[in-house]
């Protein structure tokens, strides 16, 4: 009873309510690496598509993101030293002359809900930035954002550092944004497009599978 009501507390955005509940789950004897995998994170997978779907709006993911934040602060220390079984390690960054993050943000939330290891580069991030984010954490996709036009063809321009610099084929590049289709990202050469938040951690699982 206790996971059902953590996992409807996380859905619904309820911080306070999904911290006593996941209290009442450890204190029944419930793993803290289980209720991570078992009901945290395919509750926040119910959140992106509750988005995708247009059901959910941003007040909703954040809310929904607070309370899983709020869980976590209460499960990491109790999983130092257990190996979580990372989804992958995704680096995530605005790209150069793009100052917004807020959809960025986003999208780097439900990728750890997703049980992803993230390494946000933050807005304005060079092409060299990303060449060098990728030697240092190895990970296994690359997203790119912007949320003006203007700003679009950077993500071709990291497209081509990474080749330029032999680790293109090391990753899978993944980009959106507001002005950013499908068209798009098969024009420039990306492995994926995601259209909001929600659909990128599922995309993120995809390229991986």
């Amino acid at each position: 009873m206790a996971l059902e009501v953590l996992a409807d507390c996380i859905i619904t955005g309820d911080g306070p309510g999904a911290q006593i509940a996941l209290r009442d789950a450890l204190a029944a004897g419930a793993k803290p690496l289980t209720l991570l995998q078992d009901t945290l994170i395919p509750a926040m997978g119910v959140v992106g598509e509750k988005f995708g779907k247009g059901e959910y709006f941003i007040p909703e993911m954040l809310l929904a993101a607070r309370a899983m934040k709020g869980c976590m602060a209460i499960l990491e220390p109790l999983l130092v030293g257990i190996e979580t079984g990372s989804a992958g390690i995704v680096i995530v960054g605005s790209v150069k002359g793009d100052l917004h993050d807020i959809g960025k943000n986003i999208v780097v939330m439900m990728l750890k809900g997703a049980g992803f290891t993230v390494h946000d580069l933050g807005v304005d991030v060079s092409p060299e930035r990303f060449v060098a984010a990728v030697q240092e954490y190895h990970p296994q996709i690359v997203g790119l954002s912007c949320l003006i036009t203007t700003t679009m063809p950077m993500m071709a321009e990291v497209i081509h550092a990474l080749e330029s610099a032999g680790v293109r084929d090391q990753v899978k590049v993944m980009v959106g944004g507001a002005p950013v289709s499908q068209e798009y990202a098969e024009r420039i050469g990306a492995d994926a497009f995601a259209p909001n938040a929600g659909v990128a951690a599922v995309a993120a699982r995809d390229l991986l599978s």
